[in-house]
């Protein structure tokens, strides 16, 4: 089992911003900012080795505004050593990184729109860990989404928008339970219908539940997670 946590590192003292505000969007400021990001996210991953932390969950912030129609820089090729360097550090010790979107990637949405922005942003996201030359063990982790009124539509709505995604980002997606629309059973369902690897959540399910206790939810997602191609545990307090 390898423990960590996702994104902040407060005991390494942060010298410039993650990012900025699309008003003041530049090439030069963008730049300035992706490097400082991967400074950053380096000293982490060493910090983080050096104390045994073999889990990290990578900034959604790394690349600011890079799925935004404004972003024209070519920061794959332009930031390429850095992120191999970053790559060969993660495989050397093994460690397990993970990206998660915000909230508004859903792909579940029956705004076309909605999902057309969302697809460009898991493209976003997989492009920096293919930058970083690593495996299909870096996933991208996402909620399964809204009901909008009728949760039946809703999940075949997310696997016929999963059934038409890149094989880039299906290699590396995995969905999450969250704590107010879509529980266990329902990820197993997904998981059934597309083959879909599943985290499971366990602060978010004591939140949402479906009557099950943290027990038998483990035992039973264990069970059935079997047939999938991975089943991850994160366990918060």
């Amino acid at each position: 089992m390898k423990i960590g946590y996702p994104c902040i590192n407060n005991s390494i003292l942060r010298t410039c911003p993650s990012t900025f505000r699309l008003a003041s969007y530049s090439e030069n400021m963008l730049i300035q900012t992706v490097r400082g990001n991967m400074i950053q996210l380096s000293q982490i991953l060493d910090y983080n080795v050096s104390h045994g932390l073999l889990f990290f969950r990578i900034s959604s912030d790394l690349i600011p505004f890079a799925s935004h129609p404004i972003c024209k820089l070519n920061w794959f090729e332009l930031f390429q050593s850095e992120f191999e360097q970053i790559g060969i550090l993660i495989r050397k010790y093994n460690i397990r990184v993970s990206m998660h979107p915000d909230q508004f990637v859903i792909l579940n949405s029956p705004n076309k729109m909605i999902i057309k922005n969302s697809i460009s942003e898991l493209e976003y996201h997989c492009k920096v860990l293919d930058a970083m030359r690593l495996d299909g063990a870096a996933k991208v982790q996402i909620h399964v989404g809204g009901v909008y009124g009728n949760k039946i539509e809703a999940l075949t709505r997310f696997v016929r928008t999963y059934d038409e995604l890149d094989n880039v980002i299906r290699r590396r997606l995995v969905i999450e339970n969250d704590d107010h629309l879509y529980h266990l059973k329902d990820c197993i369902e997904l998981s059934r219908r597309i083959n879909i690897p599943i985290v499971f959540d366990s602060f978010h399910h004591k939140l949402l539940s479906n009557d099950e206790s943290l027990r038998f939810a483990l035992r039973h997602g264990i069970r059935i997670g079997m047939g999938c191609r991975l089943l991850i545990i994160v366990v918060r307090t």
